[in-house]
């Protein structure tokens, strides 16, 4: 009898144990779903405050430092009284005037934009920026001139088309939209058939080998051709067809997207208000190029 009763509790204890373990296992998910849950809501939170905290910063900002080149006219150069002026950088002042922003101009070597823009030492590219082919390299606002590179010429040079370029002396800005166009393989055959191709720092000093005949013609963004063109006389013309066609963005550090909203924001801003259309009449810039959109009056 004592021998049964023993069996009895033996066996009373087996499945005590077993549902013991029984309930730890089915806890265990319930643990593991709790710390998935809470590294969720960490992470989460995490984003929230970075998020917060670009924002904050837009918010906290006092001055907005726009990267250029300061011999690009119509829109970034040195006027006559030494004052920096453009089309960009007026409408760069005009975005700082709706923030509250100290406005700064800062000339960089056009080659060298990258570095000051990832060193924080600009905020932004606002200065006649190609978009297209760097989307991937930059945080891009909306585009707001439709551009085309053309080719210069003196109006005396017999010069009518591209095809009459072949064993000609062409110029082009370094690191420019119109060297890239050149670049291109559709235009590799246009390019190969030049004498040579001559890369110049700034176009003010393309325009002056032109004039003096070192250059036969030149590679060269249509807002600035025809600034050039129309300041120096009607010794020069552009050529009909474009060597490509392109727009404008104002570039900022990848991933900044909340000074890029804010900037864009006012941008859209002017737009609808008509300044954008009555500073492009200002420098010359022909409305048909605008490309924001919007309510323009103008």
């Amino acid at each position: 009898m004592k021998k049964w009763i023993s069996m009895g509790l033996v066996l009373s204890m087996t499945a005590a144990m077993l549902i013991a373990c029984g309930n730890d296992q089915g806890a265990a998910p319930a643990e593991t779903e709790t710390a998935a849950e809470t590294e969720a809501a960490a992470e989460t939170g995490a984003a929230g405050t970075e998020n917060a905290a670009d924002e904050g910063a837009q918010t906290d900002r006092t001055t907005f430092t726009v990267g250029f080149d300061a011999e690009f006219p119509p829109y970034g150069y040195k006027d006559e009284s030494g004052e920096y002026v453009g089309f960009d950088l007026d409408l760069a002042r005009a975005v700082c005037e709706k923030n509250g922003w100290e406005f700064v101009a800062q000339p960089i070597d056009w080659d060298a934009k990258d570095m000051e823009l990832s060193s924080g030492a600009i905020d932004c590219i606002w200065n006649g920026f190609t978009m297209n082919g760097r989307e991937d390299d930059y945080t891009w606002s909306v585009p707001y001139i439709d551009n085309s590179q053309v080719f210069v010429v003196p109006a005396e040079s017999g010069i009518a088309s591209a095809a009459d370029l072949a064993g000609k002396i062409v110029g082009v800005q370094k690191d420019s939209s119109a060297l890239a166009a050149l670049s291109d393989e559709e235009n590799q055959e246009l390019a190969s058939s030049f004498a040579n191709l001559v890369e110049y720092a700034d176009y003010n000093t393309a325009f002056m080998d032109l004039e003096q005949g070192a250059i036969e013609a030149l590679a060269i963004d249509i807002g600035v051709a025809a600034y050039q063109i129309e300041s120096r006389g009607d010794g020069y013309v552009m050529l009909e067809e474009p060597l490509s066609t392109e727009q404008y963005a104002i570039g900022f550090l990848k991933g900044n997207d909340a000074l890029k909203d804010t900037v864009e924001a006012s941008l859209l801003e002017l737009n609808a208000e008509g300044v954008v259309a009555e500073t492009a009449k200002q420098y010359g810039i022909d409305a048909s190029m605008l490309c924001l959109g919007g309510d323009s009056e103008n």
